[in-house]
């Protein structure tokens, strides 16, 4: 008896999304991607959910870091040379850190937290920081989307026939 994928993915796979965007989300994007190419979610919906998730979840990073950052960089030093760095980027270009640092390997809960440290008004975060977000998630899941749609150019002619780990050339 095969377990059947397709109707977890339908009936869980948006909350999914967003619960996994919330804190970091690419692989989940990724994922979510995929199962839209396969016809289990809509593209633009989880465009949109990994988007909300991600903005939500930064904006909370953010207030984390501007009522309780300085107090933590304090007591965790090793995180100062990721502080000083996005300080540093956040002096030369403001708009385009926010923008950038949900990319930046090391940084995608850190930086919000990091540049809630910094004078940058809460709104003028929001807003930028939604744009960002709506590029990562359009990125990550239209990654995924891509490569479901390679692997089945790759794949075109494999069937997997029944019974476990068997595996059919046609």
């Amino acid at each position: 008896m095969a377990f059947e994928y397709g109707p977890l993915i339908e009936r869980y796979g948006y909350l999914a999304t967003f619960a996994g965007t919330l804190i970091e989300g690419e692989s989940l994007l990724i994922l979510s991607g995929l199962a839209s190419h396969r016809g289990y979610l809509s593209f633009p919906f989880v465009v949109l959910v990994g988007a909300v998730g991600g903005a939500l979840g930064d904006m909370v990073f953010f207030l984390l870091g501007r009522h309780y950052g300085n107090g933590l960089l304090a007591r965790f030093p090793r995180f100062a040379p990721a502080a000083d760095r996005v300080h540093g980027m956040i002096e030369r270009h403001e708009t385009a850190t926010i923008l950038a640092v949900r990319f930046m390997y090391g940084l995608r809960t850190a930086g919000p937290a990091i540049i809630g440290t910094t004078k940058i008004p809460f709104l003028e975060f929001v807003v930028v920081n939604a744009i960002g977000a709506a590029l990562w998630s359009a990125c990550w899941a239209g990654a995924g989307y891509v490569l479901g749609r390679a692997a089945e150019d790759i794949l075109e002619g494999v069937e997997v026939a029944p019974g476990p780990g068997s595996v059919a050339y046609g």
